[in-house]
């Protein structure tokens, strides 16, 4: 059958129909990372940091009881971006934070009540300068992340509940170095966010070594073993203080502070250069 001509896109969109086409909705969902100290055991040590993801228990079905990203739907009247912001404040009580898309996640049966497409963002924070108290059904879980050529596994821990999640990784092709990510074992985690959080922790992984993107998760001042140790964190692996010097050479500036105490020798505070650019 011949289209009709039209004499202008106006007349065009008065004529449009759309329900020839199936419905789908989109949510936006946030996976905030943090890495933090922890207090150590011996006074004398420097404390640990640990790798952190913000879960929120779910209330209501499906995946009732289950932890998730923080997340919801978008409105017809507001951009992806907006109701990112939006969700991350109704959820968990955070606001101004570092955040960046990650990925659309678009699996057909991702979700059992209809067909949902999530853009997924990564969120980077220093939570242990957060001013914001988090709702009730909202916690912090540190990771543990075991990865080798064919899957990750994630431990997850709050200091109340523990679990984990494995995930296998198929390249997508064999000239290609990404991977896709496919959910082996997860009891605890709704949708498919435990590849939402692989995924986010892989752009960072990748991120850290030409951005500055990790001084989000920094306080204003630190000590260069306190920014060592958060590095060494993300990727997963210790690295030589020579090579780690040449990485921030460029990117921290010296301070007149000092840090004591805690029966550690007295540090040199420096803070992110680009602060004051």
């Amino acid at each position: 059958m011949d289209e009709k001509d039209y004499a202008s896109e106006e007349e065009f969109l008065k004529d449009y129909d759309s329900s020839q086409f199936e419905k789908l909705s989109l949510t936006a969902d946030m996976a905030i990372f943090s890495v933090s100290s922890e207090n150590p055991n011996n006074y004398r040590k420097l404390s640990k940091k640990k790798f952190s993801v913000l879960l929120v228990k779910r209330t209501t079905y499906p995946f009732k009881n289950k932890w998730c990203l923080p997340g919801g739907f978008v409105g017809i009247d507001e951009s992806i971006d907006d109701a990112a912001e939006r969700i991350l404040n109704r959820e968990t009580n955070l606001h101004n934070i570092y955040m960046e898309q990650l990925y659309t996640f678009g699996d057909v049966k991702r979700d059992p009540r209809m067909r949902i497409v999530s853009t997924a963002y990564i969120a980077l924070v220093d939570k242990n300068k957060l001013e914001d108290c988090l709702f009730p059904n909202a916690s912090w879980f540190s990771m543990d992340i075991l990865e080798d050529e064919k899957e990750i596994q994630v431990s997850f821990d709050n200091g109340n509940e523990q679990f984990s999640v494995i995930i296998s990784k198929v390249l997508k092709s064999p000239t290609s170095d990404r991977y896709q990510y496919i959910i082996k074992k997860d009891n605890h985690l709704a949708f498919d966010h435990a590849k939402v959080i692989v995924s986010g922790i892989s752009r960072l992984k990748n991120k850290i070594s030409y951005t500055d993107i990790v001084f989000n998760m920094m306080g204003e001042y630190f000590t260069l073993g306190e920014l060592q140790q958060v590095y060494e964190v993300i990727l997963g692996k210790e690295l030589l203080d020579p090579a780690f010097r040449r990485i921030i050479a460029n990117k921290v500036e010296k301070t007149d502070m000092v840090k004591t105490g805690g029966g550690h020798r007295p540090s040199v505070m420096y803070r992110y250069r680009g602060h004051h650019e």
